[in-house]
């Protein structure tokens, strides 16, 4: 019974910061739409950073343009694989960078979602233009930290027995 509490409080927690994540993403698009769309750049370092509105009709950085239906495709899969991981994951401290992950991942592919199924397109804003870097928003922050953070989880953090773990091989005892 316990246990069936623990997993509920993890789902509204989980729901929670995900609408909260969500919520920041769509309000800083709509900013964008109001005080971007068909208006000079604003510049917020002289040189570093500024603030451009761009209608991306590709993936994350312009790739891929006009995709619609493989965005579809990988946003669906992307999200029943972060699922997955989130319902599997041991309710513990020891697991608990993984759900956060899980959680910003989903939050920055659902985010973008959001706009290709409304608009056919994503709004993106920020300019990093000190190396020009591809016009960007928030979503592609969360999902960018969230890929660099699990590919440092697997590198330096979780070990085989994790893994086994949570995708179910054996139990914490090693049975």
């Amino acid at each position: 019974m316990q246990s069936k509490k623990k997993n509920c409080m993890y789902i509204i927690i989980a729901i929670l910061a995900i609408a909260a994540l969500l919520g920041f993403d769509q309000w800083t698009k709509h900013l964008a739409v109001v005080y971007l769309k068909d208006k000079p750049n604003i510049v917020l370092i002289q040189g570093v950073l500024e603030l451009e509105y761009l209608e991306n009709r590709g993936a994350a950085f312009g790739i891929l343009q006009n995709q619609q239906w493989l965005f579809a495709i990988l946003t669906v899969l992307f999200l029943g694989i972060s699922f997955y991981v989130f319902w599997k994951v041991p309710k513990t401290s020891r697991y608990m960078p993984i759900f956060c992950v899980f959680i910003v991942l989903a939050s920055g592919a659902i985010g973008n979602f959001i706009d290709r199924l409304r608009e056919k397109y994503v709004v993106d804003f920020i300019y990093f233009n000190l190396i020009n870097f591809p016009i960007f928003n928030v979503a592609d922050i969360y999902l960018t930290l969230s890929v660099v953070t699990i590919f440092i989880l697997i590198l330096f953090v979780y070990k085989d027995e994790d893994y086994d773990m949570i995708f179910g091989k054996r139990s914490k005892d090693g049975v």
